[in-house]
């Protein structure tokens, strides 16, 4: 837990370090396009829309495969819900993927 927390914190420090540096502009450089805040927000939305999608299919397939392991006579009920399960997680991914979408395309 404290090497975590150390890679973190580290990680952290050197993003904040380098910011400045990365943001900055050049002195007398006229600015000729502004940044596309609509477009960046919707790439982190669907990245955090898959990642958590991700997570909860990984977490529903394991506790599927466990409680078929503990009792395989109940296997048929099991895979019913956790197939309709997937579907829903699956769907709110697609969900985002559709809005952002619409926000992108849609916002010329």
């Amino acid at each position: 837990m404290v090497r975590k927390t150390a890679w973190f914190l580290t990680a952290m420090t050197t993003t904040l370090i380098l910011a400045p540096a990365t943001f900055a502009q050049a002195a007398g450089a006229a600015t000729t396009k502004a940044t596309n805040w609509v477009a960046f927000a919707a790439a982190l939305a669907l990245g955090i829309a898959a990642a958590g999608g991700g997570l909860g299919q990984g977490r529903a397939t394991a506790a599927a495969c466990e409680s078929t392991a503990r009792n395989p006579g109940a296997s048929g009920p099991i895979r019913t819900a956790f197939i309709i399960g997937v579907a829903l997680i699956e769907s709110l991914v697609l969900y985002v993927l559709v809005i952002v979408l619409i926000e992108v395309l849609g916002g010329k």
